[in-house]
């Protein structure tokens, strides 16, 4: 059990970027925190730790062991938090990437009723846009939007991320409103800027089942999605959003859908995490937890609904 209560510092001196810090989080002194990272390189022959008077940087053997280790103790954490079965058992620190305004809109909020639910964890959320390597990086859940390229990363999906053609009012007034898909070729269509995959082709499938892809061009592209947002409001364009994203601006008729016929390919909400032979415990707590939050209608379509019900 030493080994691995070695390792484990050695892992938490690289997420946190100094044996210092390393060393309070496990409340122990920095002469003891360094005496067992030399047991530990000792034990291994190898030297694990690159150290300058500035900073600490992992050498190639310790760039091995932390991908390799950090499932060993994450796995025996599983064991002995499994032995519990009460919220006491979900403790650690649970590392989260997450979209930046999906986040900040529908997560940050409810975060403190998770955290009053399991007064022994801690939360790291990064809010980014960003496609992080979970593994690499020491992170234990992604959420993701999107349709999901084939990996080896396991999925679970939290809702539906449907996705419409809106405009301002005043846009709509002033260029009038398109009643086919092709009709968009004539429109200025704000567009979404990706490295992954073509913004400028929106594919739409009529009441028929008809599929119709409409290549377009615009005077406005932006990889943030607020930017899209605030260029629609502002009567710029026609954008195509996720509902999560705009359905405060339909219900206040700050935008009106565009096409509400036609459908966009299928999308979801998804949460992702690495691959391993037991979940974590703080990570199968969180993913529970949204998907309580969102339920088979998530809030943006219950909202939506909300003012259907009311015309």
């Amino acid at each position: 059990m030493d080994h691995l209560g070695d390792l484990n510092l050695f892992l938490r001196v690289l997420d946190l970027g100094s044996i210092s810090a390393a060393a309070r989080s496990l409340d122990l002194s920095v002469a003891v925190a360094s005496q067992r990272l030399k047991r530990l390189e000792r034990g291994l022959g190898v030297r694990l730790l690159h150290r300058t008077t500035r900073q600490l940087q992992p050498t190639p053997e310790g760039v091995a062991l932390a991908d390799q280790g950090r499932h060993l103790v994450e796995e025996l954490d599983v064991l002995t938090s499994s032995l519990a079965s009460n919220a006491k058992s979900i403790a650690g620190t649970l590392r989260v990437t997450i979209p930046g305004s999906f986040g900040r809109q529908y997560i940050s909020p409810v975060l403190p009723q998770f955290m009053a639910r399991h007064p022994r964890l801690r939360l790291d959320i990064d809010l980014s846009d960003q496609m992080r390597d979970l593994v690499s990086e020491g992170l234990d859940l992604a959420i993701r939007i999107g349709t999901l390229k084939d990996s080896e990363l396991v999925a679970t999906r939290l809702a539906e991320n449907r996705r419409v053609l809106c405009a301002s009012p005043d846009y709509l007034r002033r260029h009038g409103t398109p009643k086919q898909p092709t009709e968009l070729t004539r429109h200025e269509c704000l567009l979404m800027s990706s490295n992954r995959e073509s913004s400028n082709v929106w594919k739409l499938r009529g009441p028929d089942g008809k599929e119709t892809d409409v290549r377009l061009q615009g005077r406005v592209r932006s990889n943030l999605g607020e930017v899209i947002r605030d260029a629609a409001i502002g009567g710029l364009g026609i954008a195509l959003h996720s509902t999560w994203h705009v359905c405060e601006d339909l219900r206040a008729g700050r935008l009106k859908i565009v096409l509400p016929d036609y459908q966009l390919p299928d999308s979801g909400i998804y949460a992702v995490m690495p691959q391993r032979r037991m979940v974590l415990p703080r990570v199968r707590a969180f993913v529970d937890f949204l998907s309580q939050q969102f339920g088979k209608t998530p809030p943006w379509e219950r909202y939506l609904a909300a003012k259907s019900s009311k015309k």
